[in-house]
């Protein structure tokens, strides 16, 4: 309820001087509040460009200290890995993802080995980086198996926390998924790995670029709509959200990021837990255009992230982490 009324109310007063615009800010933005996407690739001395993403590249494992040390200089909190596997080492049952020389395997033990515990390392749970068919689970006459695909997936977490990730992040969808790895990790020792759920996560056309980064686009036969959320619903995220905290989550990730702020902002109300927003590869190839193009300049970054921190995301996956430093000043 607003108290008072014009013209001894005036709004504008709090507005009027940068000092005090600052001193009534609602809400701020530092390096804290951000993890940065890596894309990892086979060979060595490699830095490629992903072209449907404008200044961002995949790296070999043994450049990759050279954008951990840009995060850490930065004191972004967390990277997160992205393979682009190799055509043929990908398969129908997506085996190379419980290969221990796997490129996420590699690059977890070279981070480790030299930076230890100064950066977290975040890890994909799930079967699209690996399968032929670019699906996120095991496929059976047609349809995407729900508790097969789960055995891979405690095997694939499992394997990952051995490596020495710090926080798993199943992007899968299947249902139940989050209580089996939870046990699964305890069981074999792991009780202190995160688990961050990709708990809402939405069938969207904002991937197409990330799945590009990746090399799965042109692999996929049809689309995720059978296991990935319908963009027309709302309250079936709480529901998600809900029993992924009833069977162990840490966190939760809602993606897309900007087309699904009240999705955030609901989820934050109602549970209280952290909740975490993934600034997608379309999300930000889209803006990175229309900067590139003066059609809006680079406030429009600044405004598009503090969106999130609006609606009440804890943190934010971005592409644009590596230039948080720039974006804020």
């Amino acid at each position: 309820m607003i108290t008072g009324k014009f013209p001894s109310l005036r709004l504008r007063r709090n507005r009027k001087n940068d000092w005090t615009r600052r001193l009534v800010q609602e809400n701020t933005l530092s390096a804290n509040d951000f993890i940065l996407p890596i894309f990892i690739i086979d060979g060595k001395n490699k830095k490629e460009s992903i072209v449907s993403m404008p200044d961002v590249y995949r790296y070999s494992i043994d450049r990759i200290s050279q954008i951990v040390d840009k995060a850490i200089k930065s004191k972004i909190p967390m990277v997160a890995l992205f393979p682009k596997t190799k055509n043929k080492k990908k398969n129908y049952l997506g085996s190379e993802a419980l290969n221990e020389n796997n490129l996420v395997c590699k690059a977890i033990i070279e981070i480790k080995k030299k930076y230890k515990n100064e950066i977290g390392i975040m890890c994909d749970v799930a079967l699209d980086p690996y399968t032929t068919h670019g699906h996120d689970g095991l496929i059976k006459s047609n349809e995407i198996i729900n508790d097969e695909t789960i055995d891979v997936l405690i095997n694939q977490s499992l394997l990952q926390a051995q490596m020495g990730c710090d926080v798993l992040a199943p992007s899968d969808m299947m249902d139940g998924r989050i209580k089996k790895i939870r046990h699964a990790l305890d069981k074999n020792g792991f009780i202190n790995t995160q688990i961050l759920s990709y708990a809402a996560k939405y069938a969207s056309s904002f991937y197409g670029p990330f799945r590009d980064a990746v090399g799965s686009k042109k692999f996929l036969k049809g689309d995720k709509k059978t296991y990935q959320m319908d963009y027309k619903n709302s309250n079936e995220a709480l529901r998600e959200v809900a029993l992924d905290i009833k069977e162990g989550a840490d966190m939760v990730m809602v993606k897309p990021g900007m087309p699904y702020l009240d999705i955030i902002k609901s989820i934050k109300e109602k549970f209280k837990i952290p909740v975490f927003a993934y600034q997608v590869s379309g999300e930000y190839s889209l803006l990175s255009a229309a900067i590139k193009k003066k059609l809006i300049n680079n406030q429009a970054i600044l405004e598009s992230l503090m969106a999130f921190k609006r609606a009440g995301a804890n943190s934010i996956v971005s592409y644009y982490a590596d230039r948080i430093d720039k974006i804020l000043d």
